[in-house]
């Protein structure tokens, strides 16, 4: 009977000693007999005890590396303070175990030196204005190296890019003047437009007034009325200012542009027409 309870006692211990589980998003590395054997995937998987050793298990999900703060020099030698986080995952567990010691301090120091070599190679207002691109340009340049270690970068976001406090200073005295500016033009540009359709509602003015005086010779003595009487009631108001100077001219002179714009057409229009009596 005892050696019947020591085999099945053996044998529990051997098939407890084969499994094991790997959990949901995970991968397992399996050594037999100190060299690589094979990948264990989620769920349960058998080894061979005494032969097989699980040297490593990792997530395959996307991880996060955040960079210490760093200093860089710009292409035009400015100081900046560079903070940065990294989004990455392991996309070939084999390597990322046996090409590189430790994965984590290796792909820190590979983000801070990237970061370093490309910020190096753009101005301040090149790096403002193109982070996108210096992202794109970032990633490539990671995975290019990562890609060996079993590594996918996925993204890398920069958390703040900060110049030096004269610098900052004067980059927002900078976008002021610049807001004020195209304030300043903005309204330029609608004090022409509206002098614009002031002057063309005039001269619309201007030529309906001058068709109905042709059309009707009578209205010409009305309009010499109403500009008579808008100069003396203009005169009125002048005398009544203390610091006015008052300068008297003849109403009849004010109304000579009118007739000679009333004129000019229908003397035009007489001239041309045929039978006139005049050969």
């Amino acid at each position: 009977m005892e050696p019947i309870i020591a085999i099945a006692l053996a044998l529990m211990g051997y098939a407890f000693g084969s499994t094991k589980l790997v959990s949901q998003g995970n991968e397992a590395l399996v050594e037999r007999l100190g060299r690589y054997h094979r990948k264990l995937k989620p769920g349960i998987n058998f080894i061979v005890p005494l032969l097989d050793q699980i040297v490593m298990e990792d997530t395959n999900r996307e991880q996060i590396l955040d960079i210490s703060p760093q200093n860089v020099i710009s292409k035009d030698g400015i100081y900046l303070e560079v903070d940065a986080v990294v989004y990455w995952r392991i996309v070939d567990i084999e390597k990322s175990f046996y090409a590189v010691d430790d994965l984590q301090e290796a792909l820190n120091n590979l983000a801070v030196t990237t970061v370093r070599e490309i910020l190096a190679q753009n101005t301040l207002e090149e790096t403002n204005m193109a982070r996108s691109n210096i992202d794109s340009t970032l990633l490539d340049q990671l995975n290019f190296t990562s890609q060996t270690w079993g590594v996918e970068m996925m993204r890398l976001d920069f958390q703040r890019i900060t110049p030096p406090e004269s610098v900052r200073k004067s980059m927002e005295e900078e976008r002021a003047a610049e807001i004020k500016k195209r304030a300043l033009i903005s309204a330029a540009e609608g004090e022409r437009q509206a002098a614009i359709k002031k002057a063309e509602g005039t001269r619309t003015s201007m030529e309906i007034i001058s068709q109905a005086l042709r059309a009707h010779p009578e209205s010409k003595d009305i309009l010499r009325y109403l500009v008579a009487q808008d100069y003396v009631q203009a005169s009125q108001k002048l005398g009544e200012s203390n610091n006015a100077k008052i300068v008297f001219v003849d109403p009849a002179n004010s109304t000579g542009m009118f007739e000679e714009l009333i004129s000019q057409p229908g003397q035009e229009d007489e001239g041309k027409r045929p039978g006139n009596g005049k050969k």
